[in-house]
């Protein structure tokens, strides 16, 4: 009888303790799913980045295409018919965008203002143009930096102020929306400056 009870005693203890193994297995993770989402997320970011380089580089090759177009001797030129009274002329028109460009560049690379030794002050045409070619460089290096993670960042303002659209605290894509606008600004300048110059802007000749 003892061994009996024992032996039931045995087998009811096997029962309860081999049961709960089938209860606590690890849970499946479906991989597959996990993947597409993380390759989903890369491609949203890739596809941020791409569209933002696109931008700066189609605005930069108008805008080099207007500052190589106009002539060495018009590069002083200013309009002065008109209400103009003030405003900057073809040289300083191309220096200041290429001075911009360096600013955005800077607090999206490096979350910090450009140092002074950053932006020349270049005289002769062929200076100009180099400068304000490697400044939309500098700038698309900027874009392709862009992330998923890092877009919507604060960085600092290299303009500083309150108010928009220079002012506030900006993100990362916001600064480059704002290059790409404010080079498109001053393209739309210069070539009313060529137009008073009886030169057609490259952009807009006949193909």
């Amino acid at each position: 009888m003892i061994a009996t009870a024992a032996l039931f005693l045995l087998l009811q203890t096997g029962t309860t303790t081999a049961a709960p193994a089938t209860q606590t297995a690890a849970p499946r993770h479906d991989h597959s799913a996990m993947a597409a989402q993380a390759m989903a997320a890369q491609s949203s970011s890739e596809d941020d980045s791409n569209t933002v380089e696109l931008n700066i580089s189609f605005a930069a090759k108008e805008f080099v295409e207007v500052a190589d177009a106009m002539p060495e001797s018009r590069y002083s030129f200013a309009p002065t018919t008109g209400e103009f009274k003030g405003v900057r002329n073809f040289g300083e028109q191309v220096t200041h965008v290429a001075d911009a460009n360096i600013a955005f560049a800077h607090a999206v690379l490096n979350n910090k203002k450009a140092p002074p030794d950053a932006f020349k002050k270049p005289t002769s045409k062929a200076d100009i143009v180099a400068y304000v070619r490697d400044s939309f460089d500098l700038l698309q290096k900027a874009a392709a930096s862009l992330t998923a993670q890092n877009a919507t960042e604060r960085i600092i303002n290299p303009f500083g102020g309150d108010k928009a659209p220079y002012g506030g605290k900006p993100d990362r894509i916001g600064i480059l929306m704002l290059a790409a606008a404010h080079s498109r600004d001053h393209y739309g300048q210069l070539a009313v400056y060529l137009r008073m110059s009886n030169i057609i802007p490259p952009a807009s000749r006949p193909k």
